[in-house]
């Protein structure tokens, strides 16, 4: 199998997950991208086509404190810096999208630290 055969299936992931998945005002989709070297994750609000709240390995505040931002400890720290702009934004419960990746490692890792900081799914 080679890489355009493995991107092809993550696509195809991604798009059933989306299809059952839909963030509402009251329950907004958290959407997690999974790159090699950096995560991503926003709160996004379906309905109106906005995004409450994101954090990332790339913030600045993450970046110094991090060791390495591709790691388990990056992503709970994203998940940390995601549940308090949630708090900020008002944001109490969500819909989990994993994005066509398994719920294990880093993903994981970002979705329990968010809960611990306080986000609902």
């Amino acid at each position: 199998m080679n890489a355009a055969d493995k991107e092809d299936q993550l696509t195809r992931r991604k798009q059933r997950v989306r299809k059952r998945v839909f963030g509402t005002a009251e329950r907004p989709r958290l959407n997690v991208f999974r790159s090699r070297s950096h995560i991503y994750a926003q709160i996004v609000d379906d309905l109106k086509g906005a995004t409450l709240a994101a954090a990332s390995s790339l913030d600045k505040s993450l970046r110094t404190s991090l060791k390495s931002t591709g790691s388990i400890e990056g992503a709970k720290a994203v998940g940390k810096l995601l549940a308090e702009r949630a708090k900020a934004a008002k944001v109490q419960a969500v819909v989990f999208d994993r994005g066509g990746r398994m719920y294990h490692g880093r993903v994981k890792a970002l979705a329990e630290a968010s809960r611990e900081g306080g986000l609902q799914f």
